[in-house]
């Protein structure tokens, strides 16, 4: 089991990185903006007042290291879906990856951004509330995808 955990760490921070990677290719050579990881810390440290779910979480009074918190709830969450992942695949899938099922992973993990994150900070339910709720959603998938590809590089790498 603990192999497993171990696993799962690795592969959620390869997939994170590699998010972010990605994240830096669209802001570079396309102009797209960076992830507003502020933002996530300031909706992340009004979780334990129990505050979820915000009007506009820029309006909200700035956290002190918010930017750094945001980071920090990044990569947790990517180290989280790593393991879970790990966790349910099992051994087995770990000493031959395969795609799929990972993507398929990812994939859902979008969910959480769609219907838990993005309501939080105001965006409305799958970004409805953005000026583009579709390219939104589109960059959810296609970043998720990512995520989902540096997780099995990881896992090839680490297969026997």
């Amino acid at each position: 089991m603990s192999e497993l955990i171990w696993a799962g760490i690795v592969m959620g921070l390869g997939g994170t990185l590699a998010m972010d990677i990605w994240s830096e290719v669209l802001a570079r050579g396309f102009g797209q903006p960076r992830p507003a990881w502020g933002r996530i810390g300031r909706w992340a440290a009004q979780l334990p007042a129990g505050q979820v779910f915000h009007d506009d979480i820029g309006a909200v009074a700035p956290v002190r290291r918010e930017e750094a918190l945001g980071w920090g709830v990044h990569y947790f969450v990517g180290i989280a879906y790593g393991v879970i992942f790990a966790l349910l695949a099992g051994a087995a899938w770990l000493d031959a990856p395969s795609f799929l099922p990972l993507w398929i992973f990812a994939i859902v993990t979008v969910g959480a951004g769609w219907f838990l994150l993005q309501p939080g900070m105001g965006l409305g339910w799958a970004a409805a509330r953005t000026p583009n709720p579709w390219k939104v959603r589109l960059m959810g998938l296609v970043g998720h995808t990512v995520f989902g590809l540096g997780m099995y590089a990881v896992a090839l790498l680490a297969a026997p």
